[in-house]
């Protein structure tokens, strides 16, 4: 297992739209996850999608635990998630503010479906479907975004509210919208 170098916005690579993966099971695919966890682990992230360390294949892993960055979030299970797919539920959708390992120290609103249903495999090629709302719709949208060659800041609607953390935080405008990612 290795942290990886994560890439960040403005490299070409995370705007390219990610590869089906074929082949599941085997130590390249597994060598693969165990770095995306290291290296989300390392970065103090909820998930990372293959594409952000330079692997342009359909994986995302995510997990949410209470914890000091993020204490009002309910848990998000431990996922690996391979060739996904998702379905809105319904039409509503809901403004949080988010954040991403590729896009180091800021934050914006960003505009997501507050219901979804989203599939795919497993390591082992073990189809599963979840339906999902508010936070764990928010990080399962987030995460899959990337493998389409998106980035948070293309969702946002009013990028007056895109800025760093640390000025975000100061100014009191974390709580003016409740959902972080």
């Amino acid at each position: 297992m290795a942290v990886q170098p994560v890439l960040r916005m403005g490299d070409p690579e995370l705007n390219r739209v990610s590869e089906p993966v074929t082949r599941f099971g085997d130590a390249v695919l597994g060598a693969l996850i165990r770095d995306m966890w290291e290296t989300m682990a390392a970065r103090g992230g909820l998930g990372i999608a293959a594409p952000q360390i330079g692997v342009p294949l359909r994986v995302v892993v995510f997990e949410a635990q209470a914890s000091p960055r993020y204490p009002e979030s309910p848990p998000v299970p431990r996922t690996v998630l391979v060739n996904p797919e998702i379905e809105c539920l319904d039409a509503e959708m809901v403004d949080g503010w988010e954040g991403c390992l590729s896009v180091p120290g800021l934050r914006g609103v960003v505009p997501r479906y507050r219901r979804i249903r989203y599939s795919g495999f497993d390591a082992d090629g073990r189809r599963f479907e979840r339906e999902a709302e508010d936070f764990h719709a928010r990080v399962v949208q987030h995460e899959c975004d990337h493998l389409d060659g998106i980035l948070y800041p293309q969702r946002m609607r009013d990028l007056s509210t895109l800025g760093f953390e640390e000025e975000l935080s100061l100014a009191g405008r974390f709580g003016e919208i409740p959902c972080e990612v």
